[in-house]
C-alpha cells in the first residue's frame, strides 16, 4: 500500500523488505511547469498580453498561487466511483502545471477492497492513492489527479506519478483477477493518454521499484509483460 507522508520514509502496510530497483528513476522530460516559471510571472503576463486573450488565459495558470476551478467529486477516469481520501492524506496541486507527470506506480493494497478504502479515509494513516481497483474491476477514485496522493514513500515521486492500488496480497496470484488486469490496464492506457506517458516500463513501475522503497509490492506473480501489454492494446483501441 501507499508510502507514509510526502517526505519518503517507511510504507504503510503492504509487504516490506525488498531493495529498490534503479527504474522509473529516471530524468523528468522536458516541459515547462508552473514550478519551473519565475517569481516574478508578470512577465509572463506582460509578454503574453501582446499575443492575446488566448495565451494570456494559458500564462495564467504559471503563476503561483493560482489553482483549477475545482469540483467536489469529479472523476479523471469516466469508469471510476468517489470516494475522498482525508485531506491528511493527499496534498494539494495543479497537476501537471506545477509538478510534470510522467510516471504510474502500481501497488497492492495487503488487504480487502473496504478496509483499504477505510485507511484512505482514516486520516491517522498519513497515505493514499489516487485510484483502488477491486478484483471484479470496480475502480474507486480517492484523490484527484491534479492532486499529489501519499503513495510511494518519495516525495519526487509523488509529485510526479499517479498511484494504483490494486486489491489482494503479494503472495496470492489468485487475486491478481483477470478482470483486474483488464480494467486497471485500461485506467493506465487513460492515464498515459492524457499526460502523454509512454507504456513502458520506464514509466509504468511497481512500489518496490521506487527509490528508497521498503515495500515489495506487487511482487513476483504481478504479470508485468501481460500488464503493459494490455494498457499498449488499451492505448491504440
Amino acid at each position: 500500500m501507499g508510502g507514509k507522508g510526502d517526505k519518503g520514509g517507511k510504507g504503510t502496510t503492504g509487504a516490506k523488505g525488498a531493495k529498490a530497483s534503479k527504474a522509473g528513476a529516471g530524468a523528468k522530460r522536458p516541459g515547462r511547469t508552473r514550478r519551473a516559471v519565475l517569481f516574478g510571472g508578470l512577465g509572463v503576463l506582460g509578454v503574453a498580453a501582446v499575443a492575446g486573450r488566448e495565451e494570456i488565459r494559458q500564462a495564467w495558470w504559471l503563476l503561483p498561487g493560482v489553482s483549477h476551478p475545482r469540483q467536489d467529486g469529479a472523476l479523471d477516469h469516466a469508469g471510476a466511483s468517489w470516494t475522498a481520501a482525508s485531506p491528511a492524506n493527499w496534498r494539494l496541486a495543479d497537476r501537471p502545471d506545477d509538478y510534470t507527470v510522467d510516471r504510474i506506480v502500481v501497488h497492492v493494497t495487503q488487504g480487502g477492497f473496504a478496509s483499504s478504502v477505510d485507511a484512505f479515509k482514516n486520516p491517522f494513516h498519513r497515505a493514499s492513492a489516487h485510484y483502488i481497483v477491486d478484483q471484479d474491476g470496480h475502480i474507486e477514485q480517492m484523490v484527484r489527479e491534479l492532486d499529489v496522493a501519499f503513495h510511494s514513500g518519495n516525495r519526487s515521486m509523488n509529485e510526479r506519478s499517479v498511484g494504483i492500488e490494486h486489491v489482494g496480497f503479494v503472495d496470492r496470484p489468485k487475486d491478481f483477477t483477470d478482470t483486474m488486469y483488464e480494467a486497471s490496464a485500461r485506467l493506465a492506457a487513460d492515464i498515459c493518454r492524457r499526460y502523454d506517458i509512454p507504456a513502458d516500463r520506464k514509466h509504468i513501475l511497481g512500489h518496490s521499484e521506487v527509490p528508497g522503497a521498503d515495500h515489495t509490492d506487487p511482487g513476483r506473480h504481478w504479470d508485468w509483460n501481460r500488464y503493459v501489454r494490455l494498457v499498449g492494446d488499451a492505448l491504440r483501441s
